[in-house]
């Protein structure tokens, strides 16, 4: 069994506690894309853990893996595995593996993304992390891989090949990257050598060891970061990540088989939010907006950047179906609904008399369009402690069963607080 998992949305849906809770289903747990620019936060009796590159499911027994698509900065790494292992988390080779050919983010990607931001005359919102100059040199065929700095010969030949271009390429910001990276800690090079003997018993072949779990009938789970609408292709271009967030990315970055995948699980919050710049046509600037960014706790796991909230987006939603085709939804956040009266969901846009039940495809047509809105019946009963779908208030079953029939899609899971516990397994009708 080949599950991917994906956010529906801009990101922030709470991928990471629905994997966590979802992992003693599996056997493997691997993350195909992305890196420590996407936050996971799980919460555990009471404990929280904000992880940015080790896959969910720390805490159950499936085997984690990095896949070759995401890219890593190893010292944020080895940050998390000491953080976990003070924790009483020991993250042995046993339990995590890493892709050798997954692209290590070097601190001059981290300093070229602060440039290129920087100097940006309308700005993305780049979490600047090197993220996208990682991705760059990726298809430019001029990345570190992780085989390399496991192997202190080989990676210094490989910065010495590949430092004069970025010399060059930080000049012509105005800077010189020989002054930048003195004022790194010192040794820099030797830091990333002594990384890479942590690192080397970590590594494998990521497809292989899928595809070698799913041919003896074990169950897999590939991970995705940020959410439908920052995927590079299909998202709010240019207000997107710099890998692809869409299932079927999944196959491509792990290597896997697109006929091996047997569901795709789509994460929704039941509003919507956006980390950094970008169309967000529901976006609202009053006390409701602020309200749900408060209750909700929507500050950014990774840059504590407050995220914009608005209401659930259906035309949006629709698309995301279109681009994973989903087999089931979990809908998360369905808690920080509770006393707000009426609930809204934008059901079509509308521009210059023109309406729309699905995205335009112009990014810059998205961030004209104004909202059409539905209207439900909100409640006001406390609903974290309820654990049976038929105990939910009237109205807010109805509100998942409308978003249900709009999409075709059923809701298997409704999330109804932050822990892990607080969650609603829907009943098959």
């Amino acid at each position: 069994m080949f599950t991917i998992i994906t956010g529906s949305q801009f990101g922030d849906e709470g991928k990471g506690k629905v994997v966590d809770l979802l992992a003693d289903e599996y056997d493997m747990i691997v993350r195909f894309q992305g890196g420590d620019n996407a936050g996971h936060t799980i919460i555990h009796e009471g404990e929280k853990f904000k992880l940015h590159i080790i896959p969910s499911g720390i805490l159950s027994r499936p085997r984690l893996l990095i896949g070759p698509g995401v890219v890593m900065n190893p010292e944020i790494l080895i940050q998390e595995i000491e953080m976990l292992s003070e924790k009483n988390i020991i993250i042995k080779p046993e339990k995590l593996g890493i892709d050798a050919k997954t692209s290590i983010i070097m601190p001059y990607h981290i300093r070229l993304d602060e440039l290129g931001e920087a100097v940006r005359s309308e700005k993305i919102g780049t979490t600047r992390r090197g993220i996208a100059y990682a991705y760059m040199d990726k298809v430019a065929r001029d990345e570190v891989q992780l085989s390399d700095i496991v192997d202190e010969k080989r990676f210094k030949k490989r910065i010495n090949e590949v430092l004069p271009q970025k010399r060059r390429l930080i000049k012509s910001f105005g800077e010189d990257l020989d002054e930048y990276l003195e004022t790194e800690e010192e040794g820099w090079v030797d830091r990333y050598v002594e990384i890479g003997k942590k690192l080397k018993s970590y590594l494998t072949d990521v497809s292989r060891e899928v595809n070698d779990a799913l041919s003896s009938g074990k169950k897999v789970l590939a991970e995705g970061a940020q959410g439908t609408h920052l995927d590079l292709i299909h998202g709010t271009q240019k207000y997107v990540t710099s890998s692809s967030t869409i299932a079927g990315s999944a196959c491509t970055n792990l290597g896997v088989g697109p006929t091996r995948v047997t569901g795709v699980i789509g994460i929704v919050k039941a509003y919507i939010t956006r980390v950094g710049e970008g169309p967000l046509p529901t976006e609202l600037h009053d006390e409701t907006g602020d309200r749900l960014r408060e209750r909700g706790g929507e500050y950014g796991t990774t840059t504590g950047r407050p995220r914009r909230c608005g209401w659930l987006d259906l035309p949006l939603l629709r698309k995301s179906v279109n681009l994973n085709g989903y087999t089931e939804i979990v809908l998360t956040k369905l808690d920080v609904l509770t006393g707000l009266n009426p609930i809204k969901v934008c059901h079509a846009y509308k521009h210059k008399n023109k309406k729309f039940e699905y995205p335009p495809h112009e990014t810059h047509i998205l961030s004209e369009c104004t909202p059409e809105y539905t209207e439900f019946e909100g409640w006001n009963e406390k609903i974290s402690d309820i654990r049976n779908y038929n105990d939910l208030p009237e109205n807010a079953k109805t509100y998942i069963e409308q978003i249900e029939e709009i999409v075709s899609i059923p809701v298997t899971y409704i999330s109804v607080g932050p822990d892990r516990r607080e969650m609603i397994k829907k009943p098959d009708l």
